[in-house]
């Protein structure tokens, strides 16, 4: 008989490839699932969870977030993987960059990577990886040493910031982005960045389908010139001024772009993040159809999918692109609902209310852009997407197993043997208010304020440690850096 380190008992377990539960135990072993199965004998087991019949999906892969943007990257590894561990996550990819915000310095990313290593190494509850964006020339061609060597194989591209501020409105974005000023971040930059990860995949062919470019889809001119129009103006204020002033047919325009020139270059995985409006999704599916060899793939965020200009809380809810009104909401849902969307992120930004909030308070546009969400991400997704029809099995491809096989997380997203075991139980009948005093992030307040969810993360699991306990974040940190490709199955 096998004497197991872990069983948790009594679950419903939700897999990608079957729409509903299925009543079986979880067995692990050395950190893996080792079966999958009902009635599991737990003689000698080291440990047994009764799931009392709650929900086990596989732990979320939330493939878009942003530690050490607002605060130093050791404080969020710290802080903000523990709300990740509160929300279900157990893999988070964070985006990284040189230049203004993360470490404030330029310079190579062989310098710069390690350093941004050892800064989160040993602090986070949750295991995690970086995704890092080429902003000098010479970073293109670190980007072979940056797969071979550091396990990054995504690069991002933020298409709006060569000529349009991280918060609004610039006047210098070489100073930002600390380039030379005989360096631009623009159109010709992007393409080459697309060259230089089209190379990539052309020398590690076994790993070209996990090597992949994410692009934030806005652009520059447009904003600036709504920016004007809408300050002019004067008759929008909060939220509403900020959407107006980022239009959606500037991420429209600027997916198309970005198509164009993944077309131009032959790169044909291409990540569309953040996906807001409407219009965007509609570019994006007229672009996959111009463009069928290319493999693109849609995020949205759980932020987009919840609230509203109207809904969100206060100015904590300034984003980029940004918070939406209904209709876009509701598009959005749309597009989950028939499949256009392959997966949901949190874009979790943590912003403490002394950093996010300008003076006067109530100017959207000198508040800082970002807020955190990876504790709702699961819940929130599982509260708005079931009473709308969506599937249990659909939800954990949208939250694990899509990020996961795109991001070369190959032990990562379900729960089936050989995987590792990270599991999130879920209690789908615990009706409860979002209160940002209840968070573990450091954040202080959330756009979420009030919203009541009906499903709540109530213990996570990360490689079979128990790290939330009935809702609460136990024993030290034990994730750990995913050197991507993460291994076999």
């Amino acid at each position: 008989m096998t004497a197991y380190d872990l069983v948790v008992k009594d679950a419903r377990v939700v897999t990608h490839d079957h729409d509903d539960a299925r009543p079986a135990d979880i067995a692990v072993s050395g950190g893996r699932i080792a079966a999958v199965a009902s009635d599991i004998a737990t003689e000698g087991a080291r440990r047994v969870v009764d799931a009392g019949g709650r929900l086990a999906f596989p732990g979320v892969v939330d493939a878009h977030q942003h530690w050490g943007i607002y605060h130093p990257l050791p404080e969020d590894a710290a802080g903000e993987s523990r709300a990740c561990a509160q929300g279900g996550v157990t893999s988070a990819l964070t985006y990284t960059r040189t230049g203004r915000y993360y470490l404030n310095k330029a310079g190579a990313y062989a310098d710069f990577f390690p350093e941004v290593l050892a800064a989160a190494s040993g602090r986070a509850h949750v295991d995690y990886g970086f995704h890092l964006a080429p902003i000098s020339r010479a970073h293109i061609d670190e980007i072979p040493d940056l797969i071979e060597r550091s396990g990054v194989t995504s690069f991002k591209v933020f298409m709006f910031y060569g000529g349009h501020g991280l918060h609004g409105r610039s006047a210098d974005q070489n100073a930002f982005l600390m380039l030379p000023e005989d360096e631009r971040y623009d159109y010709a930059h992007f393409e080459f960045v697309m060259r230089g990860v089209q190379a990539a995949r052309e020398r590690f062919p076994e790993l070209a389908d996990e090597i992949s470019l994410s692009l934030h889809c806005e652009t520059a001119e447009i904003m600036t010139a709504y920016t004007r129009l809408v300050e002019e103006a004067g008759d929008l204020t909060g939220l509403a001024a900020y959407s107006a002033s980022r239009p959606q047919h500037s991420e429209g325009l600027a997916v198309a772009v970005a198509s164009y020139l993944a077309h131009e270059t032959g790169l044909p995985t291409i990540n569309l993040l953040h996906l807001s409006s409407r219009k965007a999704v509609d570019a994006a599916v007229r672009m996959s159809r111009a463009f069928p060899h290319i493999d693109f793939r849609r995020e949205v965020t759980v932020g987009h999918l919840l609230a509203d200009i109207t809904t969100a809380h206060g100015l904590g809810g300034k984003v980029n692109p940004p918070l939406r009104p209904r209709d876009d909401v509701e598009a959005l849902w749309e597009h989950v609902l028939d499949g256009t969307v392959d997966w949901v992120v949190s874009d979790h930004a943590c912003c403490r209310e002394e950093v996010k909030f300008g003076e006067p308070e109530d100017d959207v546009f000198l508040a800082k852009a970002g807020f955190g969400g990876a504790e709702y991400l699961l819940s929130g997704l599982l509260t708005e997407g079931t009473k709308r029809g969506l599937p249990l099995g659909r939800i954990a491809a949208l939250t694990s197993w899509n990020p996961a096989r795109r991001f070369g997380l190959r032990t990562k997203g379900s729960l089936a043997p050989g995987f590792d075991a990270d599991i999130a139980l879920v209690d789908p009948g615990r009706t409860w208010t979002v209160r940002a005093a209840e968070s573990e992030s450091a954040q202080q307040y959330t756009p979420f304020e009030g919203f009541e969810l009906t499903a709540q993360v109530t213990d996570t699991f990360l490689r079979g440690n128990h790290i939330l306990r009935a809702g609460r974040v136990v024993g030290p940190p034990v994730g750990g850096y995913l050197h991507r490709p993460t291994g076999t199955v």
